[in-house]
């Protein structure tokens, strides 16, 4: 069982950038896909970003799409989320999730929640007009 813990969340305006980092314990993360996803008020938990093991293969949600980046670092054992151009329906809590399955193509992404079984608790991102 992996710990997942999310930071770097906060308040910023419009057009701000932050970077949240996922650290991971209790288990590496190498070889595993990871996830982001965010849950705004009254909406349900949705991707937004995956990263493959290898870091070559990522995946955005086409709202995201050329503002986060998804990046990892296996040293650390952490995941980071670029955002930049940040807007005000980017407010949400961000998570971070990691995959099921170990050393799968190391280009593959997804957004399917059945292939993720360890979650964190949350950051909450807050982007002011």
């Amino acid at each position: 069982q992996v710990q997942l813990v999310e930071s770097g969340g906060g308040l910023v305006q419009a057009g701000g950038s932050l970077r949240l980092s996922c650290a991971a314990s209790g288990r590496t993360l190498r070889g595993y896909t990871m996830g982001w996803l965010r849950q705004a008020p009254g909406k349900e938990r949705e991707f937004v970003a995956s990263i493959s093991w290898s870091g070559s293969g990522t995946k955005y949600e086409d709202s995201v799409k050329g503002r986060f980046t998804a990046s990892r670092d296996g040293s650390r054992n952490a995941v980071y989320l670029q955002m930049n151009s940040l807007k005000p329906e980017d407010t949400a809590v961000y998570f971070c999730a990691a995959g099921s399955r170990r050393w799968v193509a190391n280009d593959y992404v997804t957004f399917d929640p059945a292939e993720y079984d360890n979650w964190g608790q949350g950051t909450q991102v807050t982007v002011s007009s």
